[in-house]
């Protein structure tokens, strides 16, 4: 379903080449739940927008259901990512002049859904948020913006949901009923998580946990 195999990643700076990752080997089945680990700075974001085919490798490959996201078009990748993976970031990043049902419908509507409006008022109902439809997300609680984002990554029913620090911004009561809902959901569709964390509590909740330094991976 989701694989890294001797992915590299280098950025040039003024200062030369900085090297992120270096022969990172990752492979996610479907329905795993897995955490990568490691400090600020690690290489941990950039390793999920690796794998969620926001960026490309410097070398090796990442495949999404099996297509190596290096070779297609901008269009095709962002179609695979479209149908196949949902993103959760750290800071909501939601639309703060659409209302809630219209953040979580967006992706639908790209896509040309026509049922849009209606999934995207049960996927807000499923975390809790059916009242709170019409509200724009400076209305809006850090958590329930969040819950927000998880009704939107997971309204497109992907394979694979990425995580980065889905919790990190809340205070720590709500942060954990957002990580309950999510380990929730993410059991009840039997749906793929790689879960970018630095808390090792959080990181326990998965089946495997991988930890990033030195831009290697290990168990």
């Amino acid at each position: 379903m989701l694989s890294a195999r001797d992915v590299y990643k280098h950025f040039t700076t003024p200062a030369g080449t900085l090297e992120v990752l270096r022969g990172i080997d990752l492979e996610v089945a479907p329905g795993e739940t897995v955490a990568v680990l490691g400090e600020s700075g690690s290489g941990k974001s950039t390793l999920l927008a690796l794998l969620a085919g926001l960026d490309v490798p410097t070398r090796g490959s990442v495949r999404i259901d099996g297509q190596d996201t290096a070779a297609l078009s901008e269009r095709d990748l962002a179609a695979l990512r479209a149908r196949s993976v949902g993103i959760v970031f750290q800071s909501f990043h939601l639309m703060g002049g659409l209302s809630a049902e219209e953040n979580v419908r967006l992706p639908l509507e790209l896509r040309g859904d026509a049922d849009a409006a209606e999934r995207a008022r049960a996927a807000l109902a499923h975390v809790g948020l059916a009242a709170r439809a019409d509200h724009l997300p400076a209305r809006l609680s850090g958590g329930e913006c969040q819950r927000v984002a998880i009704a939107r990554a997971l309204v497109v029913e992907p394979g694979i949901l990425l995580a980065d620090e889905p919790s990190g911004s809340l205070d720590e009561r709500t942060g954990e009923a957002v990580d309950d809902l999510l380990f929730e959901l993410v059991a009840r569709r039997g749906t793929a998580l790689v879960l970018v964390t630095h808390s090792e509590r959080l990181a326990a909740r998965c089946q495997r946990r991988v930890r990033l330094t030195g831009g290697r991976l290990a168990a």
